[in-house]
């Protein structure tokens, strides 16, 4: 399983997340503590959103302990908004395409868990895209299928009933040998921070948040500090959105 880690507040170095804190996203690439696989090194990639609203982009195909890139880049970098991932492949082949985040204007997503039985289900998916979106599939993975199936399901005008209605799709799926949907995924659209915990078996990748006293939020798979009393996790079946002056969580009618 995969781990990713967000941030939404006053400018930081995305160090403070990548890199420094005691269990950052790099230790958890090599040690993840709350996932069945400890280590998540088929590649990595963030996103962050600068001040005029432009959306920056970084992936590779490198565990993110060995890119010397990911270091400088990340010491160097500042944002008040970004995305960051550590993927370990459960479908789709280690390339530069199905590493997260994904981009889609202004949007950015990344996932961690799995869409049910997705190797039977992926043609008649991919079927449902709008010409627009399935022209936007450059890998295989079912967590860009499932970013491509949130915008045609109208994620830029209402993002609660988008998300509710893609996985409504899921849960709709036959489950080949009891597989299920799982999900803990984070999106932006530069102005706010979604994340989303889901799972049509109860047994849903790990989420949590954290709020600061600056009123910064930082989401995380695994805690990234040495303050885990200080985090919140999200709960089964719910969503969280974000701005920078409102945090609000709902459980989802799926």
């Amino acid at each position: 399983m995969c781990r990713l880690a967000a941030w939404m507040g006053p400018h930081i170095a995305l160090e403070d997340v990548i890199v420094t804190p005691a269990h950052s996203l790099i230790e958890q690439s090599q040690a993840a503590t709350e996932a069945k696989l400890a280590v998540n090194g088929d590649g990595f990639g963030f996103a962050w959103y600068a001040d005029n609203g432009d959306l920056g982009l970084y992936r590779d195909v490198l565990p993110a302990w060995t890119d010397g890139n990911l270091l400088s880049l990340s010491s160097m970098i500042r944002s008040r908004l970004f995305l960051a991932h550590v993927r370990a492949s459960t479908f789709g082949q280690v390339s530069r395409s199905n590493c997260h985040p994904f981009t889609s204007g202004s949007w950015s997503f990344m996932h961690n868990g799995k869409i049910t039985s997705f190797g039977h289900h992926r043609r008649a998916l991919e079927s449902t895209l709008s010409d627009k979106r399935y022209s936007q599939r450059c890998g295989n993975t079912d967590s860009e299928l499932f970013f491509l199936l949130l915008l045609d399901h109208g994620l830029e005008e209402n993002a609660q009933n988008a998300v509710t209605s893609v996985l409504s799709l899921f849960n709709n799926l036959p489950a080949i040998d009891n597989d299920a949907t799982r999900v803990a995924a984070v999106l932006s659209d530069g102005n706010r921070l979604i994340a989303i915990r889901y799972s049509s078996d109860s047994r849903s990748p790990t989420l949590y948040y954290k709020k600061q006293a600056d009123g910064g939020l930082f989401i995380a798979s695994e805690p990234l500090h040495n303050d885990s009393e200080n985090w919140n996790s999200l709960e089964e079946s719910s969503a969280l959105v974000a701005t920078p002056t409102s945090l609000d969580t709902f459980k989802l009618a799926v």
